[in-house]
């Protein structure tokens, strides 16, 4: 009976690690990996599943959401936004030139 249960939580698992989105940064971190071979663990539980699906669904951010003065801080209200600009042109291969680099100008 827990083999059978075992194997559902498995299929499960397995899903979620297909399912998962490739990091462009990071590929030789491969969560998709870890977690394909964490379904084959014998003793997975049903909590571990269920915390695989709430990272995957990004359920900590929904339910714990940024408060609009952390996500623009006084001293420099654009730093989150640049951070996410620089990191989505980075992924399309897009660098910032030299210059505005040294001199600090986006």
């Amino acid at each position: 009976m827990a083999t059978k249960g075992t194997s559902k939580l498995a299929r499960q698992l397995s899903a979620i690690a297909g399912e998962w989105p490739k990091d462009p940064f990071r590929p030789h971190l491969l969560l998709p990996t870890f977690l394909e071979s964490l379904s084959k663990h014998p003793r997975l539980t049903s909590e571990a599943v269920q915390a695989a699906q709430a990272l995957k669904k990004d359920q900590a951010n929904k339910k714990y959401p940024l408060s609009s003065k952390i996500l623009k801080p006084a001293s420099k209200p654009l730093h989150y936004d640049r951070l996410v600009e620089g990191f989505q042109k980075s992924a399309q291969g897009i660098h910032r030139p030299w210059w505005k680099v040294f001199f600090g100008i986006w």
